[in-house]
């Protein structure tokens, strides 16, 4: 005799899916995996802006080399960098639930293996694999929301909280670097660990787990390696140019043994049969449209910062906390829009919300050219900062939006690695182009406090406006309605 179906189910049809969380979790809501993301991306951009503050009090502590102290920002830069992509495929292929709390255990201990370092080679080398460790978080927590929520609004307000808590994550960096250097520089490296503690507790009831594992592809370990060696080598010796000059021999070899393994790695990944990166990856024109207006973007951005934190501290001699304060209203305008850009993605479509978040950013860096002597904060450097936020509130969602559409769910960690590396990159060669340009304007005239500021400024302006002709190879997505499971 044929049992009748269960009540609520038709004959014939499989039970629904039951959410899989960690071990011995119950299903939660997606608001909960979410809340850990963003507090994992809150850690991470603590981490890269709270260094900077405490740099000379390491220096004075650990008696390094001016030298030698750049390589505590430089080689977290090489980590983070040359690893992107590996970790994303990583995450993709063997579980990007697995990647993350590793990522995130690594990132803690190392973390509090640094604050504790007795020399600044221990110092360094803790940076340097805290570096790797992002590398590997990054692509794994953003390729944990797109799997989570299909494409449509609630995967932009689900990016927007993303972003806003990077933003504050930033700002909060910046402030509590101020305040803690006061009392320890140690206690600044040490911020992080708290954070990944409770991140990896809460991660491992909260989010789903990984799917079981079927046919499993390989890594391409010589595509690995090239491409790997190559991004490494080329951010090294990015960050060295500045330092030793553009057409000196060691950054000519660097930069040519970079640009010779990154060859390679397309060479390699042209004849692999399971490539790191397919080529039909970078032969996407919406791939190639929003790799390129994130490179200018962060690259902008990034020189920025360096600029408005020099004239704070070197022309109009505020302490370093005061400087920190300057770029909370940043963070504020930006965290109080970013969670609406899904709304305007899904409205206006992404490439008009790209462009108009690049025309803000054009013109609050435009506004920056009005910084002298005697600069006033409500005048010039509070629309400067408002500008700022709104313009990365609304590009900076969109942008992760646009990477990561129409991409199958098992190539999302690839996707946001790409973008990722494509960011940290900008950052570290529009960086260096605006610091050799403003040295050229300092050394040509050094009884200037301003000399350099104006020419590094015209270079941040130019690359937004590069970014937003960039913008134009996106196709605009249709307004949409479509959602996603709360």
């Amino acid at each position: 005799m044929r049992r009748a179906p269960a009540p609520g189910r038709r004959a014939g049809r499989p039970a629904p899916a039951k959410s899989a969380a960690g071990p011995g979790a119950a299903p939660v809501p997606g608001t909960a995996a979410l809340l850990v993301l963003c507090a994992a991306h809150f850690m991470d951009a603590i981490d890269l802006s709270d260094v900077g503050v405490a740099l000379p009090a390491v220096q004075r502590d650990l008696g390094m080399a001016p030298g030698s102290l750049q390589w505590v920002v430089s080689a977290y830069a090489l980590g983070y960098g040359g690893f992107l992509l590996l970790g994303g495929r990583v995450a993709d292929l063997y579980g990007r639930r697995r990647a993350f709390l590793t990522a995130v255990a690594v990132f803690g201990a190392v973390s509090a293996l640094g604050a504790l370092a007795p020399s600044g080679g221990l110092l360094v080398a803790a940076r340097a694999v805290k570096g790797i460790a992002a590398g590997f978080l990054a692509p794994a927590a953003l390729s944990l929301i797109t799997t989570r929520w299909p494409e449509g609004p609630r995967r932009g307000r689900a990016l927007g909280w993303y972003t806003t808590a990077g933003a504050c994550g930033f700002v909060g960096g910046l402030v509590l670097g101020g305040v803690f250097t006061e009392w320890s520089w140690r206690l600044v490296l040490a911020l992080p660990v708290p954070l990944a503690a409770v991140a990896l507790c809460a991660g491992r009831r909260l989010l789903p787990a990984d799917p079981a594992p079927g046919t499993r592809a390989r890594i391409d370990v010589p595509g690995a390696l090239a491409a790997t060696g190559g991004l490494v080598v080329l951010v090294y010796g990015l960050t060295q140019a500045p330092a030793h000059g553009w057409l000196s021999a060691r950054t000519v070899v660097l930069l040519a043994v970079a640009v010779g393994l990154l060859a390679l790695f397309v060479r390699v990944e042209s004849r692999a049969r399971e490539p790191l990166v397919p080529p039909r990856f970078l032969r996407r024109r919406t791939t190639a449209g929003v790799n390129l207006t994130i490179f200018a973007m962060w690259g902008a951005y990034t020189a920025f910062a360096f600029l408005a934190t020099l004239h704070f501290q070197n022309v109009l001699g505020w302490t370093p906390l005061r400087t920190a304060g300057a770029f909370v209203p940043l963070g504020l305008a930006n965290g109080a829009l970013a969670p609406f850009a899904g709304r305007f993605t899904a409205r206006f479509g992404a490439r008009r919300t790209i462009a108009t978040g690049m025309l803000f950013l054009a013109a609050s860096y435009a506004l920056f050219f009005r910084a002298g002597l005697d600069t006033s904060f409500l005048t010039v450097i509070l629309p400067v900062m408002v500008l700022n936020g709104a313009g990365t509130a609304a590009t900076f969602p969109a942008l992760n939006m646009s990477a990561v559409a129409g991409i199958p769910d098992r190539e999302q960690g690839l996707a946001g690695a790409l973008l990722n590396t494509f960011m940290q990159i900008g950052g570290a060669v529009v960086l260096a182009l605006v610091t050799a340009v403003s040295e050229a304007g300092r050394r040509a005239n050094p009884a200037d406090p301003m000399a350099g500021q104006g020419a590094g400024t015209a270079v941040v302006v130019g690359t937004v406006l590069a970014g937003l002709l960039c913008a134009r190879l996106l196709r605009n997505t249709p307004r949409t309605t479509q959602g996603d499971p709360s």
